[in-house]
This record gives structure tokens, sequence and C-alpha cells, in this order.
């Protein structure tokens, strides 16, 4: 049994390759792209606006996204990490970002491709963490240029998980109780 559950009239369109962890609970109008992973305690909450998550995006354990009725939805593009127990409140996050460990990124924010959020940042509204910076502190301010092996990390961590969770959904189907008949 998966974790979808319908609200009003809209029902998550989940792709059959997305990794959903047992304890994940997807509710409303909201999208996964192949090959992503949503893990332990992730809570993605499409009830009053819509939340579009693309392909290979892995949202760590204790993850939440939710929405504002007056905002634009959560997007979140392809190949976007978010570390465990982050925050993302009707924001965007394009292909190839990150956000970190207990990250928080606000209503109407940007986070660009190639982009990094660190852990325990705060994203205001409205904030744009443009492509190649590292945007850290509460509020969040840009601290500097992204060295190459964090750049080099954005990219590799998506591939990652994306065996990680394969792994993962071999496992569940091995492990699964067969019938005595």
């Amino acid at each position: 049994m998966q974790p979808f559950s319908k609200f009003l009239k809209a029902k998550p369109k989940v792709d059959s390759s997305v990794f959903v962890a047992a304890t994940a609970t997807i509710i409303g109008d909201v999208t996964v792209g192949a090959e992503s992973s949503l893990w332990y305690g992730v809570v993605v909450r499409g009830d009053i606006n819509r939340i579009c998550i693309g392909a290979r995006t892995n949202l760590q354990d204790g993850t939440i996204v939710h929405v504002s009725s007056a905002g634009g939805g959560a997007l979140i593009g392809d190949d976007v990490t978010v570390g465990h127990m982050a925050v993302l409140h009707d924001c965007f996050l394009k292909d190839h970002s990150f956000v970190g460990i207990k990250a928080c990124v606000m209503d109407g924010a940007t986070v660009e491709g190639g982009a990094m959020v660190a852990a325990g940042a705060l994203v205001t509204p409205g904030k744009i963490v443009r492509s190649g910076e590292l945007w850290a502190g509460v509020p969040a301010q840009p601290v500097r240029s992204l060295k190459q092996e964090e750049i080099d990390m954005i990219d590799w961590i998506p591939k990652h998980y994306v065996e990680l969770a394969k792994e993962y959904m071999m496992q569940m189907r091995f492990n699964q109780p067969r019938s005595n008949k």
C-alpha cells in the first residue's frame, strides 16, 4: 500500500519508478517524476495548491513540502537534493539545486540550478539564491562562491540516490512475505 491520499478532487500522480518510503505521506495535487525518492518521514502536502517534483530528485528523511493558497505552489526541478528535515514552503528549486539539512526555503523564494543553501539556513520569502552561490545563516545571505567539489557534489548526489532507491525497492520486493499456497 502506497502512502498517497486524495484531497478533495486532487490525487497524487507518482511515477512507478519513484521510491516512496513506507512512512512518507503524499497528499493532494502532487506530481513526482521518474526515479525520484521520498524518504522516511517525508510529508508532501499539496492540499491547497500544487506541488511538482521533477525526475531524480531526492527529498531526504523528515523533509516537509507545503504550499500557500495565494502562492504559485512548490516547484522542485530535476536532479535536486533536499537534505534531512528541510522545510520547503511554496518555493521554487530549479534543476540541479541543493538545499542542506534543516534548511528552510520560504514563500516565493527561488534556488537556482547550481546553487546551494547551507544546512540550517533560512531563505526568506522572495529571495533568489543565484547559481554558483552558497547561502548560509538566519536569515540566509550569500557567503561565497561554490567550490568545484561542491558543484560536483550537487551533480553526484542525485545519481547516488537513484541507485540507493533502486536498492531499497529491490530489498523491499525480496523481503515480501511469501504465500504458502
